[in-house]
């Protein structure tokens, strides 16, 4: 019976295919040229859009597809590395907008999860949706305590029509690599293993209330964004309650101009929002398209963003994060040679890479850019030709960086359909600039010290046993050694004063440091340990010194 369901889902992928031509689209692909002839046979071609593009055929066979295929080609839109430009343009087009499911059905959904009839649960539940997306569905309610809640359910059976689904498209993945000769470098297999990956979790309601949680305490008291609270008594894996906030969807630009949004604050507001979620928290919405955005309908002239859907959200590691912010300062002052060193040292690129020549590279891509006023600019454009050309020296693809440059030409397009002459740079460049002065220096360096100082005082009160140990075991190796050998008792001097002195010095310094900084009477305590205990290693580690002279 399984094989039977597969066929036919296949059958019912290929008659689509086939008719929005993807056929033709295929045998465009250099090796498959000497096939064309048979999209030629295709009865659909007396029907066919002469005048649609390749790019534009392919959403639209997605689309016609149904959800899980809208979303695998929301994924290829961010793979610029392997998907040309003009079908990364059109696909990023796609939106999850696919017909809602019976209330009744939802509510059925509700009524199994809880275990209990929805009455016993909401004193109100409105079988019409608000919304619907491809993997779930949002429905209005109201808590018996009173307050106002979304409650977003998984569609139906939408476990098996997934399983199913990415069964072909291993299938198809497999079938590409092993009879296109080009097909490894499509990696499609590890396209289609990233893609489960991604709509698993998505379907984690769990998963998805603790992003929004996280992203709601990222930003408490902030007057920037404002993100629903997390009912975790009502949130189950298939079932998120979400507070419900009342907001205008940010692209109705006549709405907000209407009512005397000033939009060249909004628009400058969301590319704040973006970089301190990126900079300060490492932490960022990564689905930030126009249906996720709202406005909340206060102080038009300070206005602030609502967010929802929190199934996709990116993270960067420390060393990301620095290496992006210096790589968008030096981009900005066009140091190029910069650009090419900090994706050197970072790993993005092969360490044999010749500097020179990525350098080179970089300079064609960004100079033609930069000739335009800055306004025209697209940041994320130019990430996007950055990758491309990395790509050809054999630039490791950061999935990470990928979900940031796709963020990034969101709120990008976001900002300039808000204020047509948003200037991304000068909004962003005092941002990273001062990201930058708090992240390196003296006091970020001592900053990190005092942070840091509890843990390492932990560990201290071990330190005098183990250099203890350690220095008899080497006086005991001295010993041991033959009285006429002098080098071998001379020698080892040298360093072992270094080491005598580098560690007290450093433990006495470490501790001052901390006394400095010190803002409670916790810190002060826990830098007199430091201080003590590194005077005590000193001391120790002299009396060793002399007891060591007396051999």
């Amino acid at each position: 019976m399984k094989w039977i369901i597969q066929f036919w889902r296949l059958m019912t992928i290929q008659y689509i295919l086939v008719k929005h031509g993807i056929d033709r689209v295929v045998f465009t692909v250099p090796g498959l040229e000497r096939w064309q002839f048979l999209s030629y046979l295709n009865p659909w071609n007396l029907f066919r859009n002469k005048s649609r593009s390749d790019a534009e055929s392919i959403r639209l066979a997605l689309e016609a597809l149904g959800p899980i295929f809208v979303k695998f080609g929301q994924l290829l839109s961010t793979r610029p590395d392997i998907i040309p430009d003009d079908i990364v343009a059109e696909l990023s087009k796609l939106q999850d907008q696919v017909p809602p499911f019976a209330g009744e059905l939802a509510q059925k959904i509700v009524e199994k999860s809880y275990g209990k009839p929805v009455s016993e649960v909401f004193s109100e539940f409105d079988l019409t949706p608000l919304a619907s997306a491809s993997i779930s569905q949002v429905h209005a309610a109201k808590l018996k305590t009173g307050e106002s809640v979304v409650v977003k359910v998984l569609r139906p059976d939408i476990l098996k029509l997934i399983k199913h689904d990415i069964a072909l498209m291993y299938l198809v993945a497999r079938l590409t690599t092993r009879f296109w000769s080009e097909g490894y470098r499509l990696r499609p297999m590890e396209v289609v293993a990233e893609f489960e990956q991604t709509i698993k979790d998505e379907l984690d309601m769990m998963r998805e209330a603790a992003n929004a949680s996280q992203l709601r305490r990222n930003f408490t008291g902030s007057s920037l964004l404002v993100v629903p609270k997390v009912y975790w008594d009502y949130c189950r894996g298939d079932i998120l309650v979400l507070e419900r906030i009342d907001g205008i969807p940010v692209s109705d630009i006549e709405q907000l101009k209407s009512q005397k949004f000033d939009l060249k604050k909004l628009a400058e507001t969301g590319v704040e929002i973006f970089f301190t979620q990126v900079f300060r928290d490492s932490f960022f919405h990564a689905d930030m398209h126009p249906g996720n955005i709202f406005v909340s309908r206060h102080n038009p002239e300070n206005p602030h963003y609502i967010a929802v859907d929190f199934g996709i959200m990116g993270t960067l590691s420390p060393l990301d994060q620095r290496y992006i912010a210096e790589n968008l300062l030096a981009f900005f002052r066009r140091d190029y040679r910069q650009v090419a060193i900090l994706h050197l040292e970072s790993g993005w690129v092969p360490s044999d890479t010749r500097i020179d020549a990525f350098e080179a590279a970089i300079r064609c891509v960004c100079e033609p850019i930069f000739e335009k006023p800055l306004k025209e600019i697209s940041f994320g454009k130019l990430l996007l030709r950055l990758f491309q050309t990395a790509g050809r020296f054999n630039m490791t693809v950061q999935p990470q960086l990928l979900l940031l440059q796709k963020t990034l030409l969101n709120i990008e397009g976001l900002g300039r359909q808000l204020y047509p002459d948003l200037d991304l740079w000068s909004t962003a460049l005092p941002f990273l600039e001062r990201w930058m002065q708090e992240r390196i220096g003296v006091k970020a360096l001592a900053r990190n010290v005092v942070d840091r100082a509890p843990g390492w005082a932990e560990k201290l009160t071990d330190m005098p046993d183990l250099v203890y140990r350690a220095i008899q075991e080497h006086l005991q190796i001295m010993r041991m050694a033959p009285k006429s050998s002098l080098e071998a008792r001379e020698l080892p001097k040298s360093p072992l004063k270094r080491l005598i002195f580098g560690s007290g010095v450093a433990f006495i310094a470490a501790s001052l440091i901390s006394l400095w900084f010190a803002d409670s009477q916790l810190e002060l305590r826990t830098a007199a340990s430091w201080f003590v205990s590194g005077f005590g290693v000193f001391l120790l580690l002299i009396s060793t010194l002399m007891d060591r002279k007396s051999i």
